[in-house]
């Protein structure tokens, strides 16, 4: 389960405060897939960290029982001087799991040949991708955060990454940022609404996707 109650949080940006979560009071049930559905720009990767806890609200709290992902795909904690094995050694020590069970895994779905053994710091932003993707998956989660994640990448490795991704949340929750209200009917079964600062939770993912859509009609309305 995952509760946010009360979250605060803006940023300071050129030309003023810039508000993203004024007051979410939220719960997104355990095991449940939650589609969280914004226009861009609304927030929703800064809520996906701090969930993960990589951000801290200003003010709040939120809640989680069981273990949680960091932001599936999200390669900006690896650290740029060592390789790419050497960070996953590292990750396997943090979350203890079998450090060559999950080397033989991102090794393999990664597929980085000798890169995999030279500084991330020479990485594309695509390899960085697999590097992280890979980790993510390699290590099982009671819930997954996912931000877009199998939109990187050649044909190959996205189907590799969808098919992988929708055997994982079998038997786990996920949290999952995605434009393509196809993939968010496939592979959610909930929905969260995140405007103008706030959450609103629909059970069932197709209300919340008319919600969302409506919300957008009516805003776009506005800008003529």
């Amino acid at each position: 389960m995952i509760e946010i109650k009360d979250v605060q949080k803006s940023f300071w940006i050129k030309g003023g405060k810039k508000v993203v979560a004024n007051g979410i009071n939220a719960v997104f049930p355990t095991g449940r897939s939650v589609a969280l559905l914004g226009r861009n720009g609304a927030g929703k990767s800064t809520l996906l960290q701090m969930i993960a806890g990589t951000i801290s609200p200003d003010s709040g709290t939120i809640t989680t029982t069981g273990t949680i992902s960091w932001p599936v795909g999200f390669a900006g904690s690896f650290h740029r001087d060592l390789s790419g094995s050497q960070n996953t050694k590292f990750i396997a020590r943090v979350y203890g799991v079998d450090t060559d069970e999950l080397l033989d895994f991102v090794q393999d779905f990664a597929e980085l040949g000798r890169h995999f053994y030279e500084p991330v710091k020479s990485y594309s932003a695509g390899m960085r991708s697999r590097l992280a993707f890979g980790l993510s998956m390699g290590i099982r989660f009671d819930t997954y955060l996912v931000d877009e994640v199998t939109s990187v990448g050649d044909a190959d490795f996205k189907t590799r990454s969808r098919i992988l991704f929708e055997d994982r949340i079998r038997n786990s929750g996920a949290v999952v940022v995605s434009h393509s209200m196809r993939k968010v009917k496939k592979m959610c079964d909930s929905a969260a609404v995140f405007e103008n600062g706030k959450v609103t939770y629909f059970e069932d993912v197709n209300d919340g996707i008319a919600a969302y859509t409506a919300s957008q009609g009516a805003l776009d309305d506005d800008d003529d």
